[in-house]
């Protein structure tokens, strides 16, 4: 039987944040990330940041099976309204589809919610089939494309922007 309890992140949580997100790395075509993350920059970009408004974890049955953030916009390079957030949600490889992303998102929008979130920008790639799925299915509707965007290697990717207006 599957057991997934979902909580806040603490910085204890970190590696295997990493290990998780570098497993996703590895299989390649659902995160903008193409290199290993430390533990560090676990730490610092998405446990921590002064920006974040919620980061949960999915224990399943004892290990981080997933984990999800949400933080408000600070991407000078990429500006939104006042009262916008952005998403991020991973999932272990091995454990899609078994509603670890619906109970993680639960968490995260009653975090939302309470922090006066307005709306959530989801930008996602446009070959991660899943990740495009995960968020229509919560309700996220598309209202931008970004073609042809490189990932940090130069290969060129179109993004799909989603937002929910809460």
């Amino acid at each position: 039987m599957i057991n997934t309890r979902i909580r806040p992140a603490v910085v204890g949580d970190a590696p295997q944040m990493a290990i998780l997100l570098n497993s996703l790395i590895a299989v390649g075509g659902t995160t903008a990330h193409l290199t290993p993350i430390t533990v560090d920059k676990m730490r610092d970009h998405y446990i921590l940041p002064a920006a974040a408004v919620s980061v949960q974890v999915a224990l399943t049955n004892g290990q981080l099976s997933g984990f999800q953030f949400l933080g408000w916009q600070t991407n000078p390079d990429d500006p939104m309204p006042d009262g916008w957030a952005v998403i991020a949600s991973f999932v272990a490889v091995d454990r899609g589809q078994l509603g670890i992303g619906q109970k993680l998102w639960s968490a995260t929008r009653r975090a939302a919610v309470a922090a006066g979130v307005q709306t959530i920008d989801a930008t996602i790639r446009a070959d991660n089939v899943g990740g495009l799925k995960y968020y229509s299915g919560l309700g996220f509707a598309n209202y931008a494309e970004i073609p042809h965007l490189p990932l940090s290697n130069g290969t060129p990717v179109t993004r799909i922007r989603k937002k929910l207006l809460l």
